[in-house]
């Protein structure tokens, strides 16, 4: 099995990658297999309203990261996206960039459905659970299986070490990967008990 990490922090190192790791470790522990997608600082374009991805399920511009990230999503048993929280929301080029990968993927069928998905943010003091909200609300239109953890799932990062000084955050991380394991094994075996 396999969980696609999507950083959508333009830091490759930052935060939001070392929120990620803490889930990697766990999965890796569990022998699930983790690639890591960076969103980067590439152009990322919006979404135009064309349309033609109704009939490919893929978008009609191909300079950006928009049919790679719809590759390696349709290719992963189960996908979780980190972001930093910016005004109470999530990258903004993350965002964009989502618009687009899920409105392909789910115009006229879906290519998502039923994948374990979850969203995990780093913020400085506020607006964690509204990033959480809206990255949430990708993942139920695509009717995938938002997978949960014992609180809500992020990380404070008030300076570049405060991650490795938020246990609870830590412990809140580890656990959604734990249940991200649960979850992607009673996909795989509904009778295991």
């Amino acid at each position: 099995m396999k969980v696609l990490l999507i950083n959508g922090s333009p830091h490759k190192n930052g935060n939001t990658f070392k929120s990620l790791q803490i889930v990697e470790a766990v999965l890796e522990k569990h022998a699930i297999a983790t690639t890591m997608f960076q969103l980067g600082t590439d152009k990322v374009r919006g979404c135009i309203g064309c349309d033609s991805c109704a009939q490919t399920h893929r978008c009609v511009y191909q300079d950006d990261l928009c049919n790679p990230l719809i590759e390696a999503i349709v290719k992963a048993d189960g996908i979780i996206v980190g972001s930093p929280v910016y005004f109470a929301g999530p990258n903004g080029a993350l965002c964009a960039l989502l618009d687009r990968v899920f409105y392909a993927a789910c115009n006229n069928g879906n290519l998502f459905a039923h994948k374990p998905a979850a969203a995990v943010v780093n913020c400085y003091r506020a607006g964690a659970t509204a990033a959480l909200d809206r990255l949430n609300k990708y993942f139920t239109i695509a009717e995938m299986l938002v997978v949960s953890s014992n609180y809500w799932n992020l990380i404070v990062d008030a300076d570049s070490n405060r991650v490795e000084k938020d246990a609870f955050g830590r412990e809140t991380l580890e656990q959604l990967a734990n249940n991200m394991v649960w979850t992607l094994g009673k996909l795989a075996n509904p009778s295991a008990a």
